[in-house]
C-alpha cells in the first residue's frame, strides 16, 4: 500500500490535470510492478478501487480509460475489469453512471471480439448487470448496445444477436414491471429496429432477434399489449424501410426479407390468438397489410410460405365481431388472393391440388348477412375468387397426383385445422387414426359393451359427436369443456365441411356436419341457407360433375332450418316462388316436399302447408301426376307425424283414395292407417266411406299392401262390427293367400304385410270368418316359398301354436293298445311258448328261453316269501346248466355273440329274483344290494362253468360277459372277479373252448368297465392282443377280434364329472389312443393276410396308426396264415371274428378323429362281399373268408356312418343291393357246405341288419320294392329245406330288418312312443321303422306269423328252436321298457303297459306341420318342398310349447340333410341362405330338446369332438355361439366334457390349415360370444363347470391376436375383441386379475416387451373401461408402462388412454400429473410424453381436428396441453402440471447438451435409454415450445431459464416419422 500511498494522496489535489497525471502514474505503476504489487495483489486492487471510487470527474474519467487499458492490453482479466467497473457504478454518483456504462460496454466490445464473452449465461451478463444496478443508466446502455453492434457486426451479425438474446430476455421476462421499465424496454426496441434501417443488408438477423422476443413478453395486462404493439410498429416500420433499401440495391436477399416478413405476421397473429390479447386487433391487421402491401407494391412475388398467413387469418375472423374489423381481414384475404393469382405461374399448386383459402368459404358466406354493406361487398368480392377455386377443384380434382402442403414439426392450431382437412381430403389416413378420439364415446353417452367395428368417416364420427354434446344441452348435463367446444368450434367444423362437400367420397356425410353444426350454434342458421345456395349455384354451373346427391342433402337442410325462428320467413320466402310457378311441375313438387319438411321443424308453417295440400288441388292439378304424389306423400308425413294436424285434411285423404292413380291411392290408403292408428278416427266408420273405392286391390300391389296396413287395425273394434270385421279379415286373408303374383317381389311385401295384419286378430275371429282356415292355412304354409312372406306367416303361425296350446283339452292318458297283428302275436308268444303245461322246455328252446323264461311270482315281495325265493335261485341254476347245455355254439362267433346277446335278460331277471332274496334275508337295510347279488350269482356261475361239459362251459363263459354288462358301471369288484376268472381261461391255450368264449365275453366285460377302472381294462385288451398274436387256433384269434372290437366301444369315451378331475386323465387318455392303435393295427396286419388285393388299404390303415416298440410281430401273421391253410371252411368263423372286430372299432376310431380311417373301412368290407358272378365260381381261397365277416360288419359301419353323415343314400342302395343279389345267388346254387352256409346266413342277417339301422335311425330312404324283395328272400330262405343256420340267418334277417339287432351288442335304435305310420300308404320310399310302415304292414305280419307258427309247432327241433328264438330277439326290442318298468312282476304278464298322450288333435297345427316334416320328400322325385319352408316350419315348431311324441331325432337329421338333397331342384328364382335349414334344426333341438331323448341324443353326439370338427364353419360357429343353451340341458358331466371339446376344437382349428384367417377369427368370436352367454345364465349349478368355463376363457385370451392388425381382418380382430371384453367383464373378478396379472418382471425380461404383456394390459383398460375392474388396477401398472419403449407399448397406450378419458375427472387430472412427473424420472420420456399427449388430445376442444400416430401426438402436444389447461375444470392443477413440465423439460434440456457433448451426465439422474437419442431434438422443441404456450404459468426466472434455452430449429417432420418408425399413411391408433 505504501507503493502506491503517494500517487492516490495526489489524486486528491483539486487540479484535474495534476489528478489525471497521478491516475496514470498508478496504471503505469500497476502495469510494470512486481507480482506482490500487480493489479491482481491486494495493494493494487485497492489502488484501482479508489481511483474509480473517487468523486473527482476527472480522476473517474481517466481511471475508466486507464482500467480499459490495462484489460485491452491483457493486464487485468475483463472479468476483473468488469468487476471493477460494475461496483464503482453500483457506488458512483448518477452524474457520473454514463461513463461506467460506456467503461463496461467498451469492456464488452473488446471480450466479444477477443471470444472471451460468448455463451455467458443470462445472470453473469454485463448488460444485464448493468441494467439490474440503477434506473439512470437505461440511456446509455441503449447507446452501448447499439455502439456493440455496429462495432461487432464484423464477427458476424448472427453471433452479435445471440450475444443479446439473453440481454433482451432479461429486459423482457425478468424486469419488473413499471413505467421507466416499459419506456426502457420500448426504447431499446425502436433503437435496435432503427439501427436495422442503417445496415439493410445486416439487418435481417437483428429483425429475426427482435421478432424472436415478441412470444416471450408479458401478456398480463393492457400495458403490456401497449408495449408490445409499440415494438410490433417499430418492428414492422424498420422492415419496410429495410425491404425498400434492399429492393433499391438490388440484393439477393429479397426472398429471406419475405421470409423474414412471415415469420413477423405469424408472430403477430399468434398474438391475436392469444385468449388474454386485450386489446384491439384493428392495429396488427393495418400494419399487416402494410408488410404486404409493400412487398407487391415493390414487385416482390407471392411466396408460398405466406399460406401461413392465410391459415392465421382463418383461425381469426371467426373471433372478430367489428364490422371494421371484419372488414379488414376479408380485405388483406382478397389482397393475398389477388396478389397469388397475379402470380399463378409461380406459386399457384395444381388445379388438383387442395388450397387453403378454400376454408373461408363459410367464414365468408356467415359475412354475407352482416349488416355492413362494406363488408357484405367485401365477402361477396371474396366468394367470387372462391368460387372459382371451387369449380377449378371439381372439375380437376380426378386427374394428376395430389400433392399436399408440408406442415411443421411443432403443431399450431391454424395447421391442425389444415393438416385434417388435406388429410381427409388426400384420403392418406389409416381408418381411425383420423377419428381416433372421437371412435370412443363417453362411457354414460353409449356403453363400451355396445360398440360394434363400423368403418365410419371422419365426417359421421363428427357428426355423431356433435349430436350428443347437444343432447347433453338439452338435458342440462353438460361440462364447461363442452360448452366451450359448442362456442369455439362450430365455425371451424362448418368452415372444414363447406370444402369437403366437394370431395367426392365424403360430400353427402359432410353435409350432415353442416346441419349439426346450425344445431350447435343457432347463429350459423342463417349462413347455412347462404351455403346451400352458394353450392347449388356450384354444382349447377358444373354440368360435368356429378354432385346430384350432395345438392339434394344440401336442400334437405333447408327444413332443418327451420328450428331457428328467425329463418322461417326466408324459407317460406325462398319457397313460395317456387309454388307459384306451377309450369315447372317438378320444381313445384319439390317446393311441396320441402315445405311439409319445414312443418316437422317447426308448426308455424301448418297454416301455410294445409293451404297448398286442400282436396281440390288434386283436382286442378290431376295432369300433374309429380305434383298429386308430393301431395299425397306430404299427407302421408303428416298424418303418421301428428296424427292431429292429419285429421285436418281428411278431405284431402278422401280425394288420395278415390284417385285411379295406384301410388296416389296407396299413400291415401296408409295415411288413414296412420290415422286409425292413433284412434284420431273410428276405423269401421271411414271402411264405410272408402270400402267402394278399394274393391279392386287385387289389381296393384301397392294399394294391396297399403291396403293390408289400413286393415291392420280393424282389430280394436272387430267385435263391436262382426260383419264389417268379417269383410275385413276375407280381404286380408285373400291377400295373403294369393298364389297369381307371386314372382312380384311388390306382392310378396303385400302378401307378408297381409299376414302381420291377420297376426293381430284373435284366432276365433279368423276360425269363424275363414272357411276351413286350418286346412286352408296349413295347406298355404307348406306350399309358400317366399322368404318375406314366410316370416310373416311365422309370427302368425306362432298365434296360432299359442291359441291351441292354450285351449287343448286336459292330458288323456291310457294303456297303449297294440298297434298292429304283429305286436299282438308279440303280447301272447311268452304264454304259448311257455305255457304251464309245458314244462321244461328251455331245453328244446333255449335261445327263447332265455328272454321269456322267469320264476318270480306277482307276490315275491310279501313277508315269509323267503323259502319260495330259495327255491327261484335253484331253478335259475338249473336253468342255467340246462340252457348251457342245450345251446349249441358249434364254434360260430356269429352264434356265441348271439347266445351272449340272449344271456343278458336272462342274467338281468336272475339280478333282481336274487335281490328280492336278499331283501327277504337281510334284516337290516343296506342301500345296494346289486353287488352282494352279482357276486354270488357269478361264484355260481363260475362254480358250474368248471366242472361243466366243453359245450356248456362256452355258454356259461359268454353267461358271465352278460353277467357284467347288466350291472352297473360301479360295479368293480364284480367285474374284477369276472375278468380274473375269464383271463384265466384265455391262457389255458390247451382248451380252445375255453379261450374262444372267453375272449368273447371278456371284451364285452372290457366295453362296460367303469371309465375309471383303467387298469382293468388295459390289462384285459393286452391280453386278447397277447393271445391273437400267439395262438394257433384261427377261432380264438377270431374271438380275440371280436373281444377287441367290443373292448374298443369303451375307448376315448366320455367321462363323468367326477372322472374329470381324475389327476391323470390325460395320460390314460393317450394310453387308450396308444391301445387302439395297437388294436387296428393288429386286426388290419392279421386280415391282411388273407386279401391280396386289399393289402394297399390295409397297409395304409396300418401305418394311420403306428405302434410302439412292443408292436406285433411280424411273423405271427405268416404263422397264422400257415395254421389256416389246411381247412378253410373250420377257419370261416375266426375269420370272421377279425373282420367284425375290425367292424366294432369304427366308434372308437370316430371318437379318436380318424374319420378317413373309417371311410377306409367302410369302403373294405363293400369291397369284400361277393359280388353275384363271383359266387357260381367261388373258390374257397383265402380273400373269400373275409366275406362272411364282412357281411355282418358292414351294418355296424354304414350305421356309425349315416349318423355322423360319413355316407349317402347311393351307398346304402349299392350294399342292400349286393346283399340282395348276394343272397338271391346263394340260395339259386344250392351249394350246402359249411362256408356257403356260413355266407348266406351272415348276409341273411346282415341285410336285415343294414334294413333296420337305415330305417330305425330314420335318416335315410330305402325302396319300398327292394324291401319286399329281400323279405321274400328271407321267407325263401328259411321255408325251404336249407340247413338249419341258413334258416336261423334267414329269420333273424327278419327281425333285425324290425330292428331287433340280433348279432350286435350296440343298443338298437329305441322305438318312438307313438307307433303311428311313418309313412303314407301311396309312397314307393320307406324311411321309418318297418314295424310302423303300412304298406309292409301285410308282408311283415305275414312273415312273423309264419315264424310264430314255427316256433310254437314244428316237426323239426332245431327249426323251431331258431324261429322261437328269433321271435325272442324281436320282443326283446319292442317290450324292453316294458319289461323294465315291471321289475319284480312276471315278465310274461308285462304286456300292452304303455300309456300315449291323446292331447293332439289330428286337426290340430302342431299335429299337422309334425306329420308334415316326419313325412318330407327329400328324395327328389316328385314334389320337393322348398328349404324356405322347412326352416321356417322348423322356426314355428320351435316356439311351440309342446310337440306330439315322434321320433323327432330321426326327423331332424333328415332335415339336417335335407338341403344339400334337394338344392339342386329348387326353382332359381327363389332363393335361400345356404346352410340356415341346418341351423335352424339345432335351433328346433335346443327348443325341445328337454322334452325329447332323441334330439338330446342328437346334440350330444353333434358336439362331440370328432363330429364338431367335420361340421361346416357355419354349424361349428353356431355350436359355440350356443353354448349357453346346451349347459341348459346337458348334465354336469356333459358340460364339462363340452367345454374340453370346444378348448380341443379351438386349437385345432387355431393349426388347421383348412381354416383361412377370417374363419380362425369367427370361431373365436363364436365361443367368446358362448362363454358369455354362459355367464349371463350362470347359476348355482354352473359351479360344476366353472372351471372348465374359466380354462376355455384362459386358452382363448392365449390366441387373442393384436388389436392393431390391419388388413381384411381388421373388423373381425375389433369384433373378437369387443367379443372377449364382453365375456370376461361377467366373469368373477379374483380370476379376471389372475389372467391379466402383470408384474414389473413382465416389463424387464428382454430387450422388448412381450406381447401377452401388451395384451393384458390392453385387456385390463378395456374393462376399466367397462366398469368391471377399477381403474387402481390399471394405476398400479402407470410407472411400468411409461417406463417401456414406445414401439413396444404404442398400442397399450392408446387404449390406456381411452380409459383415462372416460374416467372421473380427479382421476384424470391426477393421471395427467403423475405421467409427467414420471416422464422427470423415466427411461422413455417419450412414451410418457406420448401418453400425455393422447390424454390431452381426447379431453381438449381440438379432439375432431386430431390425427392420431407416435409423431403426431408429440407435435401437437403444446396445442393440446395449452387448450386442456385453458378448461375451468383443469385449471386447479395447472400450475402442478407446469411445473413438472418444466422439471421433464430442464431433464430433456440438459440430456440435448449431453449428447452434444456440452456437459457431463447429471448426477442423481436416470439415464435416458440410447434408443431415444434419434428423437432427442425433436422431444426438446415440442418441451420447449409446450412451456412457451404455458410460460404465464412459470415463476420469473424460469421463464427466463426458458427464453434463454437454445434449441434447434423446425425439423423435417418426414425425418421424424422416420425416426419414430411411424410412416404418415400406415399409422393406426385403431384401438377396439
Amino acid at each position: 500500500m505504501d507503493s502506491y500511498s503517494q500517487l492516490l494522496e495526489k489524486i486528491r489535489i483539486p487540479q484535474p490535470s495534476l489528478q489525471k497525471f497521478a491516475v496514470i502514474s498508478i496504471f503505469e505503476k500497476l502495469r510494470s510492478a512486481p507480482p506482490h504489487l500487480n493489479p491482481n495483489s491486494i495493494p493494487g486492487t485497492d489502488a484501482i478501487t479508489q481511483c474509480l471510487h473517487s468523486t473527482s470527474a476527472s480522476v473517474l474519467d481517466q481511471s475508466v480509460r486507464e482500467l480499459c487499458r490495462l484489460v485491452r492490453d491483457s493486464k487485468l482479466d475483463l472479468s476483473r475489469g468488469l468487476m471493477e467497473l460494475q461496483s464503482a457504478l453500483e457506488a458512483s454518483d448518477s452524474k457520473f453512471v454514463s461513463l461506467f456504462v460506456k467503461g463496461i460496454g467498451f469492456l464488452v466490445r473488446l471480450g466479444f471480439q477477443k471470444n472471451s464473452l460468448r455463451f455467458i449465461a443470462s445472470e453473469n451478463h454485463p448488460f444485464v448487470k448493468v441494467l439490474s444496478c440503477r434506473v439512470e443508466i437505461q440511456t446509455e446502455l441503449v447507446q452501448q448496445v447499439l455502439i456493440f453492434i455496429m462495432q461487432s457486426k464484423y464477427l458476424g451479425m448472427v453471433e452479435v444477436c445471440e450475444f443479446l438474446i439473453p440481454f433482451l430476455n432479461y429486459s423482457i421476462v425478468r424486469m419488473p414491471s413499471s413505467v421507466s421499465i416499459s419506456s426502457f424496454i420500448r426504447s431499446l426496441m425502436s433503437s435496435l429496429a432503427g439501427l436495422c434501417c442503417s445496415i439493410p443488408g445486416e439487418a435481417i438477423p437483428v429483425m429475426k432477434l427482435l421478432i424472436g422476443r415478441l412470444k416471450f413478453f408479458p401478456c398480463d395486462n393492457a400495458e403490456d399489449f401497449t408495449n408490445i404493439s409499440h415494438c410490433l410498429e417499430c418492428i414492422v416500420d424498420a422492415y419496410v424501410v429495410v425491404l425498400q433499401q434492399l429492393v433499391e440495391m438490388g440484393s439477393q436477399l429479397l426472398h429471406e426479407v419475405q421470409l423474414c416478413g412471415v415469420e413477423l405476421l405469424d408472430a403477430m397473429f399468434s398474438l391475436c390468438t392469444n385468449p388474454k390479447h386485450m386489446s384491439s386487433i384493428e392495429n396488427i391487421l393495418e400494419v399487416s397489410r402494410r408488410i404486404l402491401i409493400v412487398q407487391k407494391d415493390l414487385g416482390l412475388s407471392y411466396i408460398p410460405e405466406l399460406s401461413t398467413v392465410m391459415l392465421s387469418l382463418f383461425m381469426v375472423l371467426p373471433q372478430s365481431e367489428l364490422e371494421h374489423e371484419q372488414f379488414l381481414e376479408v380485405k388483406l384475404i382478397l389482397f393475398l388472393l389477388k396478389w397469388k393469382n397475379e402470380n399463378e405461374h409461380d406459386v399457384l399448386r395444381d388445379a388438383y391440388d387442395l388450397n387453403e383459402e378454400l376454408l373461408f368459404i363459410f367464414p365468408a358466406i356467415s359475412l354475407l348477412s352482416s349488416p355492413s354493406k362494406s363488408v357484405k361487398q367485401a365477402a361477396t368480392d371474396l366468394l367470387h375468387i372462391l368460387g372459382k377455386l371451387s369449380n377449378k377443384l371439381l372439375i380437376a380434382q380426378n386427374t394428376g397426383k395430389r400433392k399436399g402442403m408440408k406442415f411443421p414439426s411443432i403443431s399450431t392450431p391454424k395447421y391442425i385445422v389444415f393438416r385434417l382437412l388435406q388429410h381427409i381430403w388426400l384420403q392418406d389416413l389409416s381408418p381411425l387414426s383420423g377419428s381416433f378420439y372421437l371412435n370412443y364415446a363417453p362411457a354414460h353417452v353409449t356403453p363400451i359393451r355396445d360398440k360394434h367395428y363400423v368403418s365410419k368417416t371422419w365426417s359421421s364420427l363428427v357428426t355423431d359427436h356433435l349430436r350428443r354434446i347437444i343432447a347433453r344441452r338439452k338435458s342440462s348435463s353438460i361440462s364447461q369443456s363442452q360448452k366451450v367446444f359448442l362456442t369455439d368450434m362450430p365455425m371451424i367444423l362448418s368452415a372444414i365441411a363447406c370444402v369437403l362437400v366437394m370431395h367426392q367420397t365424403d360430400g353427402s356425410s359432410s353435409v350432415d356436419i353442416l346441419a349439426n353444426s346450425s344445431n350447435a350454434d343457432p347463429k350459423l342458421g342463417v349462413p347455412l341457407l347462404l351455403v346451400i345456395q352458394f353450392y347449388n349455384h356450384i354444382f349447377s354451373t358444373n354440368t360435368g360433375v356429378d354432385f346430384h346427391g350432395v345438392l339434394l342433402k344440401l336442400l334437405e337442410l333447408l327444413p332443418s332450418l327451420a328450428s331457428h325462428p328467425a329463418i322461417i320467413p326466408l324459407i317460406i320466402q325462398t319457397l313460395l316462388p317456387m309454388l307459384q310457378n306451377d309450369k315447372k311441375p317438378v320444381l313445384f313438387a319439390t317446393a311441396i316436399r320441402l315445405l311439409c319438411k319445414t312443418w316437422e321443424f317447426n308448426d308455424r308453417v301448418f297454416g301455410t302447408l294445409q293451404g297448398v295440400l286442400q282436396a281440390d288441388r288434386f283436382t286442378r292439378f290431376a295432369s300433374q301426376r309429380d305434383i298429386c304424389i308430393s301431395m299425397a306423400v306430404s299427407i302421408c308425413d303428416i298424418c303418421r307425424r301428428n296424427p292431429d294436424r292429419g285429421v285436418d285434411l281428411i278431405l284431402s285423404i278422401a280425394a288420395c283414395i278415390e284417385n285411379q292413380d295406384p301410388l296416389m291411392q296407396s299413400l291415401g290408403l296408409q295415411s288413414l292407417g296412420h290415422l286409425c292408428e292413433a284412434d284420431a278416427i273410428d276405423f269401421y266408420s271411414a271402411w264405410d266411406v272408402i270400402g267402394k273405392h278399394v274393391l279392386n286391390y287385387s289389381a296393384n300391389a301397392m294399394v294391396a299392401d297399403s291396403l293390408c296396413l289400413l286393415l291392420k287395425w280393424g282389430v280394436m273394434d272387430a267385435q263391436a262390427y262382426p260383419e264389417a270385421s268379417v269383410d275385413v279379415l276375407k280381404i286380408l286373408w285373400d291377400i295373403g293367400t294369393s298364389q297369381d303374383f307371386r314372382p312380384a317381389s311388390l306382392w310378396s311385401k303385400a302378401r307378408a304385410s297381409a299376414f302381420v295384419a291377420l297376426a293381430n286378430y284373435e284366432v276365433e275371429h279368423l276360425e269363424r270368418s275363414i272357411p276351413d282356415f286350418k286346412d286352408r292355412n296349413y295347406e298355404y304354409l307348406v306350399s309358400e316359398t317366399d322368404p318375406e312372406v314366410l316370416t310373416a306367416l311365422e309370427g302368425f303361425e306362432v298365434k296360432l301354436l299359442t291359441f291351441e296350446h292354450i285351449t287343448r283339452r286336459r292330458l288323456v292318458k291310457q294303456k297303449r293298445v297294440s298297434a298292429n297283428k304283429i305286436e299282438k302275436l308279440l303280447d301272447v308268444f311268452p304264454h304259448l311258448i311257455f305255457a304251464s303245461g309245458k314244462e321244461r322246455r328251455e331245453k328244446e328252446l333255449p335261445g327263447a328261453a332265455l328272454f321269456c323264461l322267469s320264476f318270480t311270482k306277482k307276490d315275491s315281495r310279501k313277508p315269509g316269501a323267503a323259502e319260495d325265493l330259495q327255491d327261484v335261485q335253484a331253478k335259475y341254476e338249473a336253468s342255467l346248466v340246462d340252457i348251457a347245455t342245450s345251446l349249441q355254439l358249434s364254434r360260430n362267433t356269429l352264434i356265441a355273440i348271439l347266445s351272449l346277446q340272449s344271456w343278458k335278460p336272462f342274467m338281468r331277471r336272475w339280478m333282481r329274483a336274487h335281490i328280492l332274496l336278499l331283501d327277504a334275508k337281510l334284516q337290516t337295510a343296506v342301500l345296494d344290494k346289486t353287488p352282494k347279488a352279482a357276486i354270488e350269482i357269478l361264484k355260481s356261475m363260475t362254480a358250474i362253468a368248471e366242472r361243466s361239459l366243453p359245450r356248456a362251459a362256452e355258454n356259461i363263459a359268454l353267461a358271465v360277459g352278460a353277467l357284467c354288462s347288466v350291472l352297473p358301471a360301479s360295479a368293480h369288484a364284480v367285474k374284477a372277479t369276472a375278468s380274473k376268472f375269464l383271463l384265466d381261461w384265455l391262457f389255458q391255450h390247451e382248451h380252445e373252448y375255453r379261450q374262444w368264449s372267453a375272449a368273447i365275453s371278456l371284451g364285452v366285460v372290457s366295453s362296460c368297465l367303469h371309465l375309471t377302472d383303467h387298469k382293468q381294462k388295459f390289462e384285459n385288451i393286452n391280453a386278447l392282443l397277447e393271445v391273437a398274436s400267439v395262438s394257433k387256433s384261427t377261432l380264438v384269434k377270431g374271438a380275440c377280434g371280436v373281444g377287441l372290437g367290443f373292448s374298443c366301444q369303451a375307448l376315448l369315451a366320455r367321462a363323468d364329472a367326477d372322472d374329470n378331475a381324475h389327476p391323470g386323465k390325460e395320460t390314460y387318455k393317450i394310453e387308450e389312443a396308444d391301445l387302439l392303435r395297437k388294436i387296428i393295427r393288429t386286426l388290419s396286419e392279421l386280415i391282411s393276410q388273407f386279401t391280396p388285393s386289399s393289402a394297399d388299404v390295409l397297409e395304409t390303415l396300418s401305418v394311420s396308426f403306428p405302434l410302439g416298440s412292443d408292436h406285433l410281430n411280424s411273423d405271427i401273421a405268416g404263422e397264422f396264415l400257415g395254421s389256416t391253410s389246411e381247412n378253410l371252411e373250420e377257419d370261416v368263423w375266426g375269420v370272421a371274428g377279425l373282420v367284425l372286430g375290425l367292424g366294432n372299432c369304427v366308434g372308437a376310431m370316430y371318437r379318436a378323429g380318424m374319420c378317413n380311417a373309417i371311410l377306409n373301412v367302410k369302403a373294405l368290407l363293400i369291397s369284400w362281399i361277393p359280388h353275384p358272378t363271383e359266387v357260381t365260381t367261388m373258390s374257397k381261397d383265402h380273400e373269400i373268408l373275409l366275406s362272411v365277416g364282412s357281411c355282418l360288419a358292414a351294418p355296424i359301419v354304414m350305421a356309425t356312418c349315416q349318423r355322423f353323415e360319413l355316407t349317402d343314400d347311393a351307398d346304402l342302395e349299392h350294399l342292400l343291393s349286393s346283399y340282395k343279389e348276394l343272397i338271391s345267388d346263394l340260395l339259386s346254387i344250392k351249394r350246402f357246405d359249411t362256408f356257403h352256409q356260413s355266407l348266406l346266413m351272415a348276409s341273411c342277417l346282415g341285410a336285415g341288419s343294414l334294413v333296420g339301422v337305415v330305417l330305425n335311425e330314420g335318416l335315410h330312404s330305402l325302396k319300398i320294392e327292394h324291401i319286399k324283395e329281400l323279405l321274400l328272400l328271407f321267407r325263401k330262405s328259411y321255408s325251404d329245406s336249407n340247413p338249419p343256420l341258413i334258416h336261423l340267418g334267414a329269420m333273424l334277417g327278419v327281425v333285425n330288418a324290425l330292428g331287433a339287432g340280433a348279432g350286435t351288442l350296440i343298443e338298437p335304435h329305441p322305438l318312438s312312443s307313438s307307433h303311428a305310420s311313418s309313412d303314407r300308404k301311396e309312397a314307393s320310399y320307406i324311411s321309418g321303422p318297418l314295424i310302423t310302415n303300412a304298406v309292409l304292414e301285410p308282408d311283415l305280419t305275414s312273415l312273423v306269423q309264419e315264424m310264430f307258427l314255427v316256433a310254437q309247432n314244428s316237426d323239426a327241433n332245431q327249426l323251431q328252436q331258431h324261429a322261437a328264438w328269433a321271435i325272442s330277439f324281436l320282443r326283446q326290442y319292442l317290450w324292453v321298457k316294458e319289461l323294465q318298468n315291471y321289475g319284480s312282476t312276471a315278465e310274461n304278464d308285462s304286456v300292452g303297459a304303455k300309456t300315449v298322450s291323446q292331447s293332439f288333435p289330428e286337426d290340430s297345427t302342431v299335429m299337422k306341420l309334425s306329420l308334415w316334416l316326419m313325412h318330407l320328400n327329400y328324395l327328389g322325385t316328385g314334389d320337393v318342398s322348398h328349404v324356405n319352408t322347412v326352416s321356417s316350419i322348423l322356426r314355428c315348431l320351435s316356439r311351440a310349447s309342446r310337440l306330439p311324441p315322434l321320433d323327432w331325432g330321426a326327423i331332424i337329421r333328415r332335415c339336417m340333410r335335407y338341403e344339400g338333397q334337394v338344392a339342386g331342384l329348387l326353382v332359381q328364382d327363389i332363393t335361400f341362405e345356404r346352410g340356415n335349414l341346418r341351423e335352424e334344426c339345432l335351433l328346433f333341438s335346443l327348443s325341445h330338446a328337454n322334452q325329447f331323448d332323441t334330439l338330446l341324443s342328437f346334440l350330444d353326439e353333434l358336439c362331440d369332438i370328432p363330429r364338431l370338427r367335420m361340421l361346416e364353419p357355419r354349424l361349428q360357429f353356431f355350436v359355440l355361439s350356443h353354448l349357453a343353451d346346451l349347459v341348459k340341458i346337458f348334465s354336469g358331466s356333459r358340460v364339462v366334457k363340452l367345454f374340453e371339446d370346444v378348448a380341443e376344437l379351438l386349437s385345432w382349428s387355431a393349426c388347421s390349415e383348412s381354416c383361412n384367417s377370417l374363419e380362425k377369427i369367427s370361431f373365436r368370436i363364436s365361443c367368446w360370444r358362448g362363454l358369455k352367454l354362459c355367464l349371463d345364465e350362470s347359476s348355482h349349478h354352473s359351479q360344476d363347470f366353472k372351471s372348465s368355463m374359466e380354462k376355455c376363457m384362459e386358452f382363448l385370451f392365449t390366441l387373442l391376436p393384436c388389436a392393431h392388425t390391419e388388413g381384411p381382418c381388421q373388423g373381425k380382430i375389433f369384433e373378437e375383441w369387443s367379443e372377449a371384453i364382453r365375456c370376461l367383464e361377467k366373469a368373477q373378478q379374483g380370476w379376471l386379475l389372475d389372467l391379466l396379472k402383470v408384474s414389473e418382471v413382465n416389463f424387464t425380461v428382454a430387450n422388448s416387451l412381450p406381447f401377452e404383456t401388451v395384451k393384458k394390459i390392453q385387456a385390463i383398460a378395456k374393462l376399466v373401461q367397462s366398469g368391471s375392474l377399477p381403474l387402481t388396477v390399471l394405476g398400479k401398472l402407470k410407472a411400468c408402462l411409461l417406463d417401456c419403449r414406445s414401439q413396444d407399448i404404442w398400442d397399450a397406450l392408446t387404449e390406456v388412454s381411452i380409459t383415462v378419458q372416460h374416467a372421473e375427472g380427479n382421476a384424470k387430472r391426477q393421471w395427467l400429473i403423475e405421467a409427467l412427473e414420471i416422464s422427470c424420472v423415466t427411461r422413455f420420456p417419450s412414451t410418457a410424453l406420448q401418453f400425455v399427449g393422447l390424454l390431452c388430445g381426447s379431453c381438449c376442444i381440438y379432439r375432431p381436428l386430431l390425427i392420431v400416430d407416435k409423431f403426431t401426438v408429440l407435435s401437437d402436444l403444446p396445442v393440446t396441453l395449452t387448450s386442456l389447461l385453458s378448461d375451468s375444470t383443469w385449471m386447479t392443477v395447472a400450475d402442478s402440471v407446469v411445473s413438472y413440465l418444466w422439471a421433464s423439460t430442464e431433464r430433456i434440456y440438459e440430456w440435448n447438451k449431453q449428447l452434444k457433448g456440452d456437459c457431463d451426465q447429471l448426477p442423481n439422474t436416470q439415464p435416458i435409454d440410447t434408443s431415444e437419442n434419434d428423437i432427442a431434438r425433436f422431444i426438446l422443441l415440442v418441451m420447449y415450445q409446450a412451456c412457451v404456450s404455458l410460460k404465464h404459468h412459470l415463476p420469473p426466472e424460469k421463464q427466463l431459464q426458458l427464453a434463454n434455452m437454445v434449441v434447434p430449429t423446425n425439423m423435417d417432420v418426414h425425418e421424424l416419422h422416420a425416426r419414430l418408425n411411424c410412416d404418415v399413411k400406415s399409422i393406426s391408433a385403431f384401438s377396439p
